[in-house]
């Protein structure tokens, strides 16, 4: 029997989320992403290259390694799935054309090492590293190097040798992009003037790879929505707004909303009353006030126990602080001891992070 066509315009977020991504109907053909593609080949055919690396949808943005067929993202061929996305993940990564046209020329920077095996040559390697380095779970990057060339966000060319490559590339295939004088001065043009020698070495040339295995298609993709996200969550549970809430919640009070209002409303009115009802005779201060005016102690202690870099340390207690004001909290304890706990956490934070990338844990794809 014929499945029911699913409509995506018109189904509960509930009945979304139990289906099974292969049931999904989608295709990069009709949608938005079929002028992207179209783009995508419209701009490698002026430099006079002749390979096109076929797209499909998948789980995710990815060229698998020796493989030169695209993946995109299947939530971006629907708005329905789209929306969807922002809502579980706060974002839809590559929603948009712009930032769609960037992801297409970096995935494409990958297919077109394996298609043409450049990733091998001796010259590739003397200019970029080796390629068979090893992928580390995260990596640390250098936020001023004139070493690498900016393209997706997150300083991703230092990433690895091959990351390097596909953002040089990237930046070389995008039009009106003025690479000559945009980076003129850096190290990062000499990769660039590489590049633009190395395409011009493959004008017209047909790849040694044209077409090759499409992993995790969409079409293949026996899990339900509920079960992708709850995987996807935890993933990248790291960059949610909520990573912090069960630590934070043992070193300061939350106040539901209209206990913050009462709170800001006394202070207001007796800003410099101590709270009688406090043995340790210290007024109640919003979390984010003690984080404020102790940030460069707590970062500069933190960053000699640690040896790392501040920017890293500065950057997680700016989050902390971001998240303390939005869940309404106090230091409802004495000041020395709240410190001392956020101390602690921030130090186990950012000691793991020295350890396995992550803050907490590691991750890799099951």
């Amino acid at each position: 029997m014929t499945p029911k066509l699913i409509d995506l315009n018109n189904i509960s977020e509930e009945q979304l989320l139990a289906t099974r991504i292969m049931d999904l109907p989608l295709a990069i053909e009709g949608s938005w992403l079929e002028e992207c593609v179209k783009q995508l080949y419209a701009e490698l055919d002026a430099k006079g290259l002749v390979f096109h690396p076929e797209c499909y949808l998948a789980d995710e943005w990815l060229t698998p390694e020796n493989e030169v067929s695209i993946g995109i993202p299947f939530y971006l061929a629907n708005p329905a799935l789209i929306k969807l996305e922002r809502r579980m993940m706060l974002e839809a990564e590559g929603e948009g054309k712009l930032w769609c046209m960037q992801l297409l020329r970096h995935e494409a920077g990958h297919a077109f090492s394996y298609a043409y095996n450049l990733h091998k040559q001796r010259q590739w390697q003397k200019v970029f590293g080796s390629s068979k380095e090893t992928y580390g779970n995260t990596y640390k990057f250098k936020p001023y190097s004139k070493s690498y060339v900016r393209h997706l966000d997150g300083f991703y060319a230092q990433y690895h040798p091959d990351e390097d490559f596909v953002e040089t590339f990237a930046v070389w295939l995008t039009p009106d992009s003025n690479w000559q004088e945009e980076y003129k001065g850096w190290k990062a043009l000499d990769k660039l003037k590489f590049v633009d020698g190395l395409m011009s070495s493959i004008k017209g040339v047909k790849p040694l790879k044209p077409t090759g295995k499409k992993f995790w298609h969409h079409k293949k993709l026996t899990i339900t929505l509920d079960h992708y996200y709850q995987k996807k969550y935890r993933d990248e549970r790291e960059e949610f707004p909520d990573f912090h809430d069960v630590q934070l919640k043992k070193i300061f009070t939350a106040l539901s909303d209209e206990e913050w209002l009462a709170f800001k409303k006394d202070r207001r009115r007796k800003p410099s009353k101590k709270q009688s009802n406090f043995p340790w005779g210290e007024e109640m201060i919003p979390a984010e006030d003690l984080i404020r005016v102790h940030f460069k102690n707590i970062l500069n202690s933190i960053d000699r126990c640690t040896g790392e870099r501040k920017y890293i340390i500065s950057d997680l207690l700016r989050n902390i602080g971001l998240r303390t004001r939005q869940l309404h909290m106090i230091v409802s304890q004495p000041q020395a001891v709240a410190l001392m706990q956020l101390s602690v956490y921030v130090t186990s934070l950012t000691m793991n992070y020295i350890h396995t990338g992550w803050l907490q844990g590691t991750r890799k794809r099951q």
